[in-house]
């Protein structure tokens, strides 16, 4: 962002008037605040909590303020500094120099750049108040849900099994009819051939039973007539 730089040192000058009139006790007290640079959610989710870590030196041993700002296109939005504008929406949780920032009800509408900052308001060190660099939460759409995946794959699963029955019984139809005719036409065939046989047979014994009486006749008539 080309106005970031900008728009951190006006941030720095509200840190001074949040903290304005703060009496002094350190005067070598030094904050570094560091935020991870992305972090991405689903809006699925209930909500999502924002890192933040800090280290100090030479800084009193009591708790420092913490604040929260977001950054929009073209302005900033006081979300924690340090009471929660909105509690519904935001809290704060400290423990060490851990720091969480929990959004709740979290939506595409609150992508935006979120900076944490740290100030111990006993000390008059310039030091003393810092801010990290910004954290950029991306939001993306509401994702189909484990149940509704799964219901999408059996559904598919069922549709293909279904599919693969209709065409399985379909070609064994279609193969059976051609099976079956080819049969029945074997079948007249090999019937056809059977009696076509038998008549040839029949004809041959007949012939052969001519044949075989031909010489007898010849012989009884040789006979009779040298008689």
């Amino acid at each position: 962002m080309v106005s970031f730089n900008k728009l951190k040192n006006l941030l720095m000058l509200a840190f001074d008037w949040i903290l304005y009139g703060a009496a002094g006790v350190t005067d070598h007290c030094r904050v570094t605040v560091t935020q991870p640079r992305f972090q991405q959610a689903d809006s699925s989710m209930a909500n999502v909590s924002l890192t933040c870590t800090f280290s100090a030196s030479g800084c009193s041993s009591s708790p420092p303020e913490v604040l929260w700002f977001r950054f929009l296109t073209n302005t900033h939005q006081d979300l924690c500094t340090p009471a929660c504008t909105d509690h519904h929406k935001y809290k704060v949780h400290l423990s060490g120099s851990n720091i969480l920032l929990e959004i709740k009800d979290l939506t595409v509408d609150d992508n935006a750049l979120y900076i944490c900052g740290i100030a111990f308001s006993d000390s008059d060190s310039p030091l003393s108040k810092q801010t990290g660099d910004g954290t950029v939460l991306t939001v993306t759409g509401k994702q189909h849900s484990n149940g509704k995946l799964i219901l999408m794959i059996i559904i598919s699963s069922l549709l293909f099994l279904y599919s693969s029955a209709v065409l399985t019984s379909f070609v064994v139809h279609k193969v059976g009819s051609k099976c079956l005719f080819w049969f029945c036409s074997f079948s007249k065939s090999m019937h056809g051939r059977k009696i076509f046989q038998a008549i040839a047979q029949e004809l041959q014994k007949q012939r052969y039973a001519q044949h075989s009486q031909e010489p007898d006749d010849l012989e009884d008539d040789t006979v009779y007539q040298n008689r």
